[in-house]
């Protein structure tokens, strides 16, 4: 079956157009970016090369509007889609392409990701090359496990001394 993949053109770590894994895996995928027509690029390869499925990897950088375009695709083309990404970036905000994902998909299932203490990792923090914490700065800044450690909500707020009260 005929699966397409897209990714984040941000998102070069691996290469541009490449989705890998932590792993050594690998696969060339489509870029799309914040402009990208979603809907017409992928009815365009789908009138070419009957598609089984969608897969986005780092869904988190999607627009609303991308989501939505996602939908019609499933709900219009019966394609279904399948979306990988991050919920929350180092601040605990919800990215919008997430925020849009979680109120419209029809199913969510989380990957579960493990905190230091073995609680399920919600949360990431954001790190300097020498390990000091991230609070504040620009939402999207690509890195890997260099840059980013997942932690359950607790560690996250002790991390970033999470103050609720303000």
């Amino acid at each position: 079956m005929q699966t397409l993949l897209l990714t984040a053109a941000l998102d070069d770590r691996a290469g541009s157009g490449v989705i890998a894994s932590r792993i050594g895996l690998s696969a060339d995928a489509h870029s799309f970016d914040n402009q990208t027509d979603l809907l017409t690029d992928i009815l365009a390869v789908h009138q070419q090369t009957k598609l089984a499925c969608l897969l986005v990897d780092e869904a988190q950088f999607l627009t609303p509007q991308q989501v939505w375009q996602l939908s019609v695709l499933a709900d219009d083309y019966n394609l279904p889609v399948m979306c990988y990404g991050l919920r929350t970036d180092f601040q605990g905000k919800l990215f919008p392409g997430s925020a849009e994902l979680l109120a419209i998909a029809d199913v969510v299932r989380e990957i579960r990701t493990i905190c230091h203490c073995g609680r399920k990792a919600t949360m990431v923090i954001r790190q300097t090359a020498t390990g000091d914490i991230v609070t504040d700065g620009a939402q999207i800044e690509i890195g890997g496990n260099d840059k980013y450690v997942s932690l359950c909500r607790k560690h996250w707020k002790e991390a970033v001394q999470y103050d609720a009260r303000k």
